[in-house]
């Protein structure tokens, strides 16, 4: 989100950006929130102020996380289901378990579409499966 500025012909007195950033490792993440802190003005008698940063820390793909997937689709295939594993660097609660070095998998929710859109929804019709799902991969944990 960019906002500043009263007329789209005035220079604004003052702006403001919010980014969302995101990072497949914490090693990125250190390195993308360096870049950006140190960060100057390239015009005289403007200022520049940088504060927040990442809220989450990284879900690393760990060895660990790649066998708990595997656990996953085991149970997934004794029930007909066929997952494939991805990911989309987004963040969700989970990152915070797996920053501690629990295997973490995200994506188990209900199915669906337009995930944080207008047009956001869940397949109802899903839920028994996915539902099944779960409490077979619970037995199996």
């Amino acid at each position: 989100v960019i906002e500043g500025g009263t007329r789209s012909n005035v220079i604004p007195a003052q702006a403001t950006a919010h980014i969302d950033l995101r990072a497949w490792t914490p090693q990125e993440a250190e390195r993308i929130e360096k870049a950006i802190r140190e960060m100057k003005p390239v015009l005289p008698g403007v200022g520049l102020e940088i504060s927040g940063g990442f809220d989450r820390p990284p879900m690393v793909r760990s060895q660990e996380v790649i066998d708990l997937f595997q656990k996953a689709y085991k149970v997934g295939e004794k029930l007909g289901f066929d997952f494939q594993e991805g990911s989309t660097g987004g963040g969700s609660d989970g990152n915070f378990t797996a920053a501690l070095g629990v295997p973490t998998l995200d994506g188990l929710g209900a199915m669906g579409d337009g995930g944080h859109a207008v047009h956001e929804h869940i397949l109802l019709s899903h839920l028994p499966e996915r539902t099944s799902f779960l409490a077979a991969l619970l037995v199996e944990l």
